[in-house]
């Protein structure tokens, strides 16, 4: 029997658009931070799926396990997030009071960056500021990637130094002498957005 032909849909990755090759399509959501993507049937499902949002197209859970319920989120904690328009792009970060809403920093704009070095450099900032702070608060983000790097003091970005990005690298030279040069006892949660919405600190910009 023929192999069944299938077309991709990548709304969010490396490079957004329709692939009819997964191995092509692999390439662009592969360790890129979030990803969205889905494989059609036909080229013509495939086309009107890209015109709409990438929400319309996944299962959504049926029931909410108990062990994600938003009444376990620690109310004594800080969000942190990134927004990025493009990639690289103009980026900024900022950490917000989960349970005031109240923004405590900000940084930004940052050009010729990645959302994946913002959400690191987020991560960093609420770290050191807790510890100004002497405070037991907990720190949220919804990046896996960040939190590794963060675990590893070692940023696995691709990259490359230009003189228009040149501030968010000494940010983040800056930021990996914060963790080798200190000790902290903040946990870094991960924020799950799929059970409890977007993270309180979201730009709201997708």
């Amino acid at each position: 029997m023929a192999k069944k032909y299938k077309f991709y849909v990548v709304w969010k990755g490396r490079n957004p658009g329709i692939y009819d090759n997964w191995l092509i399509c692999k390439a662009q959501v592969d360790g890129f931070d979030g990803p969205q993507f889905k494989s059609f049937d036909t080229i013509e499902e495939a086309t009107e799926a890209y015109r709409n949002p990438y929400k319309n197209y996944i299962a959504k859970p049926k029931a909410v396990s108990k062990n994600f319920d938003k009444s376990l989120i620690i109310p004594n904690s800080i969000c942190v997030d990134a927004s990025c328009l493009g990639n690289p792009g103009k980026m900024e970060y900022r950490g917000v009071d989960y349970k005031t809403g109240k923004e405590i920093f900000r940084k930004g704009i940052f050009e010729e960056a990645t959302v994946n070095l913002g959400e690191f450099l987020a991560i960093v900032h609420g770290l050191s500021y807790l510890k100004s702070m002497n405070s037991k608060a907990v720190i949220y983000t919804d990046s896996v990637t960040a939190m590794a790097w963060v675990r590893d003091k070692k940023i696995k970005s691709t990259l490359s130094p230009t003189l228009n990005n040149e501030l968010v690298f000494n940010f983040c030279e800056k930021a990996l002498n914060w963790l080798h040069n200190n000790t902290y006892e903040t946990q870094i949660l991960k924020w799950h957005t799929e059970f409890w919405g977007e993270i309180p600190a979201d730009f709201g910009r997708k």
